[in-house]
């Protein structure tokens, strides 16, 4: 099939290699010349493991092109997706500006039937709007899909190869049926597609991220409530886990979720909640929480090293999570930003996010070539993200470079005993 994907961005780029790679002819299009042209020397301007080889193999068998010729790109296509930016307005809702751009341009290149798919994360009633705008500027005829992704950075190829499911918003047959066609490779090993009306897919993607995040916020409460009662939120954890009804997934305390989904999808949902008529209350009090956890650290810090002004603390973990350069909603951020602003040195280390924190912090921080290099002369360590290489670190070593042998763990990746029995100040989320 010929299939164009509007957008190169994390959700546009990872569809369009994963569609070349099963054997699509498949242009990526942007208005942005530099990422293009980037895109055409085979640079990817985002760390996702796996997907620079996906992208360079399919550019040398001729299957994945890039492009900023939208009209040809629609013109020699059957299917196209949209995969822009959705970002959060001033008051929480989603900005469809960019989404309802590209569907008129779409709309005026068309040159027979079309099916229009909207990849881009969308409240309920997009595919409505994009159909008004479309209808308005061409005579030709089309369909509109909402078909929602369900990608975790750092697995993302993974989750779209051999997705858990694949969601289908449709009105019609025949754009169901093309959608079929091209979603048949991934799910061989029997994966089911659902198909449904296009409202139920657009809230299916918000109600997916609302439930986890749900499952976040929850846990964070308990191992709060663990401190402040002297319960071990491990055992709690593993004990609820093993109920069938709940299972272990997002049962782990931590900082706070972050990332370019979690956040920005609840206040959206939120928000088109209320524009509908309903308070979701349960969501409202998930984002508070979350709001809360990523100061905790932060307190926890101040709490146990009184004055921080003057104190140097090394931040391990930058990005909001594992195996991704991301730092959007990161909760290392506002942990640095209120570190700084007590008059701490802050010392940081991430694997990948380095570059993305500079932009950030500029000179305001330090930035150490590796993890170790990070913890000279510090009077504390703070590990934000569950980074592998900071799971069996040498601790000897650690505590050899570090001025005080104190270490804030905001993911629980070590075990109290085994840390204090080699001399540390250990202090976790939800454990005594």
């Amino acid at each position: 099939m010929k299939i164009a994907v509007v957008g190169t961005g994390y959700v546009g780029l990872v569809a369009g290699a994963c569609f070349a790679e099963s054997g699509n002819d498949v242009v990526c299009v942007d208005n942005n010349d530099a990422k293009i042209r980037m895109l055409q020397r085979g640079k990817i301007p985002i760390y996702e493991p796996g997907l620079e080889e996906l992208v360079r193999r399919n550019r040398q068998e001729g299957r994945l092109t890039f492009s900023t010729a939208l009209p040809r790109a629609v013109r020699e296509s059957s299917i196209i997706f949209i995969a822009v930016g959705t970002p959060q307005d001033e008051d929480g809702s989603a900005d469809l500006q960019h989404v309802l751009a590209v569907a008129r341009d779409i709309a005026k290149a068309m040159n027979g039937y079309k099916v229009i798919v909207d990849k881009s994360t969308v409240p309920v009633g997009t595919s409505k709007k994009v159909q008004e705008v479309v209808r308005r500027e061409t005579t030709h005829p089309f369909s509109v899909v909402s078909n929602p992704e369900f990608l975790k950075q750092g697995a993302a190829i993974e989750d779209f190869m051999k997705p858990d499911r694949v969601v289908i918003g449709a009105e019609d047959q025949r754009a169901t049926d093309a959608m079929l066609e091209l979603y048949a490779p991934f799910t061989r090993t029997g994966a089911p597609i659902m198909v449904m009306d296009c409202a139920s897919a657009e809230l299916t993607k918000y109600a997916a991220n609302a439930m986890l995040a749900t499952r976040i916020s929850f846990m964070n409460e308990v191992a709060n409530l663990c401190e402040a009662v002297g319960g071990d939120v491990d055992h709690v954890r593993r004990a609820i886990g093993s109920d069938t009804r709940i299972g272990n997934s997002f049962l782990f305390p931590g900082c706070g979720y972050g990332g370019s989904c979690f956040p920005k999808d609840v206040q959206a949902m939120i928000r088109f909640a209320a524009d509908g008529g309903y308070q979701f209350r349960i969501l409202q009090s998930v984002e508070e929480v979350n709001k809360a956890q990523k100061t905790r650290l932060f307190t926890k810090l101040k709490k146990q090293l009184g004055s921080l002004k003057g104190k140097t603390i090394a931040v391990w973990g930058l990005s909001f999570k594992p195996k991704t350069d991301d730092m959007r909603e990161a909760p290392a951020v506002p942990l640095i930003k209120g570190l700084i602003a007590e008059g701490v040195s802050v010392s940081v280390y991430d694997p990948e996010a380095m570059k993305v924190a500079r932009g950030i912090f500029g000179s305001k921080v330090a930035y150490a070539d590796n993890s170790y290099a990070a913890l000279t002369g510090v009077d504390a360590l703070a590990i934000v993200t569950e980074w592998n290489e900071f799971r069996e670190p040498d601790f000897a070593r650690m505590k050899k470079v570090m001025r005080k042998p104190v270490i804030f763990d905001g993911r629980n990746i070590y075990k109290p005993e085994t840390i204090r029995a080699q001399g540390f100040t250990y202090l976790s989320m939800g454990r005594p």
